[in-house]
């Protein structure tokens, strides 16, 4: 519970496979058991798992039923509990998944799963799709896909695809575009504009701020200029090539000024030139996602360009990406 490299625990226990049905069990067709004893067995892990996300199968409202809203699910939902499909292409098209509908629940406060069928025996039986493949991360708008076959193979025989699917599913977090100052004097406000935007499917559901580093000629970092009047998780989605952009004007000021014994003092900067970095993360600037650009810093900032710190700020450096 709260381990921050555990994604999501799924609730089980309960059906063939632990996925809340009856299929191929006794007893046959669908479940049979009541919604009290599967409301029992959602509150047993939510017991336990108060700190990470938890996710019930979508066969919990039974495996073949269509349709927007079912009560146990909806209790998953007020639980904090999200949803999982098991598994999709299993079945040729209309029949390739049935609950994308009931996603439109969840997508929007949390990060929905879905799980494909075996790969080798949907190709096999003949049921395998690739562009379905793409199309579920879009009807369901999910953040993760189980992999149920030997990833390298899929991977290989699948690739054009699944590249389309890593530059979808969850969210994506890009700033498009940036311009800042090439000069800027100590102790001085500047603005840095930029424009944000996100090219997934999903929210970034923890969200996090603009961050913009200042780092010297031997990588040290030197000055962190956090916005926070951006939350990234409010980005709004969108369809493919679609996304909204954001403008952001973000106000900083290096090394503001103090008097001491008649003197005056830069606190903590030196004048001369620094590399500048883009991230995002918390608010006090620790890093906390991948960008998808070059020049990582090998934690997760971004080489953006350069700032000297000294002169009066007239001219404009600009990234355009």
């Amino acid at each position: 519970n709260g381990n921050p490299n555990v994604a999501f625990v799924d609730i089980g226990h309960m059906g063939m496979w632990g996925e809340g049905h009856s299929v191929a069990t006794t007893p046959k067709h669908g479940h049979s058991w009541s919604i009290e004893t599967q409301k029992k067995m959602i509150d047993l892990y939510c017991r336990h798992f108060t700190k990470t996300q938890l996710a019930v199968s979508d066969d919990y409202a039974g495996p073949f039923l269509r349709g927007k809203r079912f009560p146990i699910m909806d209790y998953a939902f007020s639980k904090g509990v999200t949803m999982r499909d098991d598994s999709i292409l299993v079945s040729k098209a209309p029949e390739q998944w049935y609950h994308d509908e009931m996603a439109q629940l969840f997508w929007p406060a949390m990060p929905v799963v879905l799980e494909h069928e075996h790969y080798g025996l949907s190709k096999k039986r003949g049921n395998w799709d690739s562009e379905l493949l793409v199309e579920s991360v879009e009807a369901y708008h999910a953040s993760y896909m189980s992999i149920h076959w030997w990833p390298r193979e899929e991977l290989a025989e699948c690739r054009e695809a699944i590249d389309r699917i890593n530059r979808r599913i969850g969210y994506r977090l890009r700033m498009d575009n940036a311009s800042w100052p090439q000069k800027v004097a100590l102790g001085e406000a500047f603005t840095i504009e930029s424009a944000w935007s996100n090219a997934g499917v999903a929210p970034c559901y923890k969200g996090g701020f603009p961050c913009f580093t200042l780092k010297d000629a031997r990588g040290g970092i030197v000055s962190v200029l956090v916005d926070d009047t951006l939350d990234v998780g409010t980005l709004p989605v969108a369809a493919p090539e679609q996304a909204s952009t954001l403008a952001l004007a973000s106000t900083f000021t290096i090394a503001p000024r103090f008097t001491e014994r008649g003197h005056c003092f830069f606190r903590a900067c030196a004048p001369g030139t620094y590399d500048l970095y883009v991230s995002v993360g918390r608010r006090d600037g620790t890093p906390l996602y991948e960008l998808p650009y070059e020049g990582c810093d090998g934690h997760k900032r971004y080489k953006i360009g350069q700032i000297t710190l000294a002169g009066d700020g007239n001219n404009t450096e600009s990234f355009p990406y």
